[in-house]
């Protein structure tokens, strides 16, 4: 095979332009990406090359760096990471295009290597099959086709077309031919990357199944109880959080779909019997209702990564009642089907909290993102230890013998969720006039309940701010304050709640290993 660095008719090495040679590097990792996510659909979402990397990257990340990704970019962690993904790739390509413009073998390493990379990574993941790593090695062959396919129409090289005697229109003419050949070839790996993700997204119909189900009624309804909802400030976060308005922070970075008519649930390990529950038998269980306020432990000091909502579901201590676990047995380790793993203390299962594996919020089926069609929900823990989504599996065992996916990564064992407020009227930048001015926000102490708000201003005494109605104690409540006659200038707010046991710690803290504290505050210019 001629090599596209040799120009035959000038019988020396030619000089294609590096641009271009990176375009042609930009086509191939399109072609590569767009193949791989085609033949995913047949391997398992888990082996698209894009989203193998970039779980095994989630996986080796360390606690600091993940509190640093939430606190930079919240509930849109996956898209920084996805943006930086292919942004990384992009260079990779380029790289890889001008390499083999001046030596073949130089390009063709980095893009085998690459796709070994992700062909390595498939085979990791929890749900990897026999077939995990075909589709990025394939892609990465595809690769290399299109990349010595474009790379020997190159104007200069010796395989380019050029009109005979006239050297100037025959470059013109390569250029266009090769320029149209990239953008068809680049088009042909984003068409394949778009069909692969959607024909995987609907793989299994379970968006089908989810529309068509019909939720069972309760046998224990939670109504929204009265004088818990408003304080009566706009601005503030609404009591009942919106499910498409729900924080959502977890290790998938492709939504898994799971068919509720293939969803079973196997409780084992240190048991008298193993139990295992399908659909349709938790749907003919005794189901409940609770509202029940969950938290992110990354959820800095005043942030978003938090929201209330009603679930409906069975009691998780009906099913260890049904295994009965051993006496030494502390923890149980919620498996997720795409190898997701929490270590929840056992007493927070099996006393009397609505522990609930749940298959409803806001009275619909559970939202895909959200862990259709079963989920866990437990009241007074952070989620990385209870808020296990598409769980299919219980172990019953202790924390000196198992350890979960975050605590593995430098997270404490057990998280119980830290009293917190947030000052959210005014918000900052918000005019603020002098005279009375309103001040409102939300409080939670899952499990423990907020019995108590307070609000200062400038460092000076604390004053009690009015309270919503409870809900119980696993909810968050609203507060508002009214600071009377405002003077002009900069003042600074901060608030604290109070649980039963006082008031929550002022002491900063980060987020790791155990979440974040002290007291939210808000600089106001009042004019």
């Amino acid at each position: 095979m001629t090599d596209p660095r040799v120009d035959a008719r000038a019988g020396g090495p030619a000089r294609p332009d590096d641009a271009r040679a990176a375009l042609a590097g930009l086509a191939a990792g399109a072609v590569t990406v767009g193949v791989g996510a085609l033949l995913a659909v047949l391997a398992g979402p888990s082996s698209d090359p894009l989203v193998a990397v970039g779980a095994a990257f989630v996986d080796a990340t360390p606690g600091w760096l993940k509190d640093w990704a939430v606190v930079a970019f919240g509930t849109a962690d996956k898209i920084a990471l996805g943006v930086g993904e292919v942004l990384v790739l992009a260079v990779l390509a380029a790289a890889a295009g001008v390499l083999a413009r001046r030596r073949w073998a130089w390009g063709a390493v980095v893009v085998v290597a690459l796709g070994g990379l992700a062909a390595l990574a498939a085979t990791t993941r929890p749900d990897a099959g026999l077939l995990a790593p075909v589709p990025a090695l394939v892609g990465a062959g595809a690769g290399l086709w299109a990349l010595r396919t474009l790379l020997r129409r190159l104007p200069g090289s010796a395989s380019s077309p050029t009109a005979p005697g006239d050297e100037v229109a025959g470059h013109r003419s390569g250029r266009r031919t090769f320029l149209q050949a990239t953008v068809l070839v680049a088009a042909a790996g984003v068409v394949g990357t778009v069909v692969g993700r959607v024909a995987a997204t609907g793989a299994r119909g379970a968006q089908a199944v989810r529309a068509s189900l019909r939720l069972p009624a309760p046998a224990r309804p939670a109504p929204v109880p009265p004088g818990a909802v408003d304080v009566g400030v706009e601005g503030v976060a609404p009591w009942a959080t919106p499910p498409d308005d729900f924080y959502r922070i977890d290790t998938a970075l492709v939504v898994p779909q799971v068919d509720p008519a293939r969803w079973r649930l196997r409780v084992h390990g240190m048991v008298e019997q193993e139990v295992e529950i399908g659909w349709d038998e938790l749907l003919a269980s005794d189901l409940v209702e609770a509202w029940v306020t969950l938290a992110c432990v990354s959820n800095p000091v005043g942030g978003d990564l938090v929201g209330n909502q009603r679930w409906l579901g069975l009691p998780v201590r009906e099913l260890l009642a049904r295994a009965v676990p051993t006496a030494d047995a502390d923890m149980v380790l919620s498996r997720s089907v795409d190898g997701f793993t929490a270590s929840t203390p056992i007493e927070a299962l099996t006393d009397d909290r609505d522990a609930l594996l749940a298959i409803a919020m806001d009275g619909e089926p559970l939202p895909p993102e959200h862990g259709f069609p079963v989920r866990m929900v437990v009241p007074g823990l952070y989620g990385y230890v209870s808020a296990t989504k598409w769980v299919t599996d219980l172990e019953v065992t202790r924390f000196d013998r198992a350890e979960a996916y975050w605590t593995a990564r430098g997270w404490s064992e057990r998280g119980p969720v830290k009293t917190q407020s947030r000052i959210e009227v005014p918000r900052p930048g918000d005019a603020v006039g002098s005279g009375d001015v309103v001040v409102a926000g939300t409080a939670w102490a899952q499990h423990r309940g907020v019995e108590r708000v307070q609000v200062r201003v400038d460092q000076g005494p604390w004053q009690d701010a009015d309270l919503a109605a409870a809900a119980g104690v696993d909810t968050w409540r609203q507060w508002r304050w009214t600071w009377q006659d405002a003077a002009a200038g900069e003042h600074l707010l901060a608030v604290r709640a109070w649980d039963p046991k006082g008031p929550q710690t002022g002491v900063p803290a980060g987020a790791v290993p155990d979440g974040a504290s002290g007291y939210d505050t808000l600089l106001v210019r009042v004019a």
